[in-house]
């Protein structure tokens, strides 16, 4: 699933690829924003872990869990 994170002041984005699902990644922004946590703690499929500032986060875009198509749609 892909994800794309904005943080405030910052004029790119974080972008990554993840292996958990839209549900747990929606799970922790929200306990994120909510103020439960401190961090927006998310892993990339190759291990790779992303800490966040909550208080910097501008927004969060959970992608499609579809995996990609290979090839020509006939």
């Amino acid at each position: 699933m892909d994800v794309r994170i904005g943080i405030q002041n910052s004029p790119r984005e974080l972008g990554f690829e993840t292996s958990q699902s839209a549900a747990e990644v929606e799970q922790a922004v929200a306990a994120a924003l909510a103020g439960q946590s401190p961090l927006l703690k998310l892993t990339d499929e190759k291990g790779t872990v992303y800490v966040v500032p909550s208080a910097a986060l501008a927004y969060v875009e959970i992608g499609s869990e579809e995996s990609r198509r290979v090839g020509f749609v006939a």
